[in-house]
């Protein structure tokens, strides 16, 4: 059994009945026998990923028949246990059934969808919004279908992996500037000054690791000056940031002046899906060009409902919003007074930084043995030698569980070393 995981390494073997030399054909699956290193993480009793749920409760799960507190889930308003949504979603289930089985573009678009696009316009403050059957898929669609031969795509170098592979799958020329950094962009934007094609500059809202939240206002700023669009994938944002979770944009108070905003459902809507808002015209030509949303079927209309409800929710009950934002400052404040590097997030996705990827590997078993459900976050997520614990709290924590977290971080901290 391996005393050490290097879970950046692929360790070179032989694939089975294969032979070493010059006149060896490459076969398309060497790589899969070659990688060892989760094989080697489960027999050391290390291995994070994929635990399965058994059951959910209010700010916890079950697995192996233990009751955990989780952190790190994307559930910001607690919505997924809510009957209302539940029942939104079974009321739907005899009249349209389990699934679309069509695209959109051809017999998959339902009633529902159109509603609950119209709603979403209304929400954000946009001419028009068009629905997905995911938010991965929302943001490939959209990145895929504007940008052409010419044009020039500028991403934060955190960008989502959707964002970036939206723009591998366009025929857009890729540029990325430091994290946070406008300078850096300034200087990308400047050096393509009077080449030709379009530009757009795409950012998270708020960052998926760091719980950073962009500089929009000086990124319009850019924008005005070389006249390039802006759009943001608000996931981790609708719902959460704003006076009334409509966003970043409004965060910031510039609705009206971002261009396009990408969003997902699987978040604080607690469903599946995606939507991007923006100018009729825009959304109209995604609708007919995008080949992921053309060739992918539609979200099916349970998904819809519960999304609907949980828009109704968003829009009326604001203290899911309150409750959420004093559990992460709760979350926040604790962990920062322990002494962890929590990278200066101002929002309810708390990093705490561990550094070495085996360290971070033990502290995660640590907490497991201690009743929190949480995952590590290791390159090239993050940077190397940045390797973190992702804890984020959601509505339905009460004040108690939230202490509870910080205890067991308290515990496994000093016991590991990593704070005094």
């Amino acid at each position: 059994m391996p005393d050490h995981i290097d879970f950046n390494r692929v360790q070179e073997r032989s694939a089975p009945g294969s032979t070493n030399g010059a006149s060896r054909r490459d076969d398309i699956f060497d790589k899969t026998h070659a990688f060892t290193r989760a094989d080697e993480a489960m027999a050391l009793g290390v291995y994070p990923y994929f635990k399965p749920i058994s059951g959910q409760g209010t700010g916890t799960v079950v697995v192996d028949g233990r009751e955990m507190i989780i952190t790190g889930s994307n559930d910001y308003l607690g919505l997924t246990q809510d009957p209302r949504l539940q029942e939104a979603a079974s009321a739907v289930f005899d009249r349209y059934g389990t699934s679309c089985t069509g695209s959109r573009f051809l017999t998959g678009t339902l009633e529902l969808h159109e509603e609950l696009e119209r709603r979403l316009a209304g929400f954000m403050g946009a001419e028009a919004v068009l629905t997905f059957s995911t938010g991965f898929l929302g943001a490939l669609s959209v990145i895929s279908a504007l940008a052409g031969r010419q044009d020039i795509l500028y991403f934060d170098r955190e960008n989502h992996a959707c964002l970036y592979d939206g723009a591998r799958l366009s025929f857009g020329t890729l540029r990325k500037y430091r994290h946070n950094d406008l300078e850096d962009l300034e200087r990308l934007l400047e050096k393509d000054a009077g080449k030709p094609g379009g530009r757009m500059i795409v950012t998270d809202g708020v960052f998926s690791m760091s719980g950073h939240v962009a500089d929009l206002p000086g990124i319009v700023e850019l924008a005005r000056t070389y006249g390039a669009r802006v759009a943001v994938d608000d996931a981790h944002a609708t719902g959460v940031l704003g006076a009334s979770g409509r966003g970043t944009p409004e965060h910031f108070g510039l609705q009206g002046e971002i261009d396009l905003v990408i969003g997902t459902f699987s978040k604080s809507f607690a469903s599946v899906g995606g939507f991007v808002a923006g100018p009729e015209p825009v959304v109209k030509y995604v609708k007919h060009h995008a080949r992921p949303f053309i060739f992918t079927a539609a979200l099916p209309a349970m998904q819809v409902a519960a999304t609907l409800k949980a828009l109704d929710i968003m829009e009326t009950e604001p203290q899911h919003r309150e409750k959420l934002l004093a559990n992460a400052e709760r979350l926040r404040g604790g962990l920062g007074g322990l002494g962890y590097d929590t990278l200066g997030s101002e929002t309810p996705i708390v990093p705490v930084v561990i550094g070495p990827d085996d360290l971070t590997v033990i502290f995660w078993k640590a907490l497991w043995e201690g009743g929190v459900f949480t995952t590590p976050a290791l390159p090239p997520g993050v940077p190397q030698n940045q390797s973190l614990i992702r804890t984020s709290v959601n509505a339905t924590h009460t004040t108690q569980q939230v202490d509870a977290l910080i205890e067991v971080f308290s515990r496994v901290g000093r016991d590991l070393g990593v704070i005094g």
